[in-house]
């Protein structure tokens, strides 16, 4: 930030009048408004632009996207600019990129044989407390991993038990 912006937003942030911003920060009134006052800059153009330009890949992008996919993006636009650029500007702004979620199953082949398949893929049942079934959910949070198990009764959909925990093997407690 430049002086000059620090001087401006002293007014709006603190209600500070420029001439006392003036004066603390070492610069001339005059000098102050003239820069207030001024055009902008072909170089200013270019960057409010280029941000613009930036905001618009990164939002098209759903939020995934950083400073290399996007410059790759401006540049099939025609843009001459660097993803250093880009990266310091994504930064100003508080664009920071999501990386994909890759999926991956909880079950994996493993050395033990499967477990026998005792209700051969019908998941009705013809009265309650016949047949049940259960399955197990990773649940991404912000402070990690939740697994959650539960065991359903396979006619009324009830559930007969769950468990949660950090970890895929906690232990069992009842529904209330």
């Amino acid at each position: 930030m430049s002086v000059a912006a620090f001087i401006a937003s002293q007014r709006t942030d603190h209600d500070v009048p420029h001439a006392m911003a003036c004066r603390m920060s070492g610069v001339s009134e005059s000098w102050f408004y003239k820069w207030r006052d001024r055009p902008p800059t072909p170089r200013d153009d270019r960057r409010a632009r280029l941000t613009a330009a930036v905001r618009k890949v990164f939002d098209d992008s759903g939020g995934t996207y950083g400073s290399p996919r996007i410059g790759i993006e401006l540049r099939e636009l025609g843009w001459q600019v660097s993803d250093n650029t880009i990266a310091r500007l994504m930064a100003e702004f508080g664009l920071t990129a999501r990386g994909k979620r890759r999926r991956r199953g909880l079950t994996r082949q493993g050395t033990r044989p499967a477990a026998p398949d005792l209700v051969k893929r019908v998941f009705t049942a013809p009265a309650s407390d016949l047949a049940c079934c259960g399955d197990m959910t990773e649940i991404r949070t912000d402070e990690g991993k939740l697994y959650l198990a539960t065991v359903i009764d396979l006619y009324s959909r009830r559930i007969l038990g769950y468990a949660m925990g950090a970890h895929h093997d906690a232990g069992w407690s009842s529904p209330r």
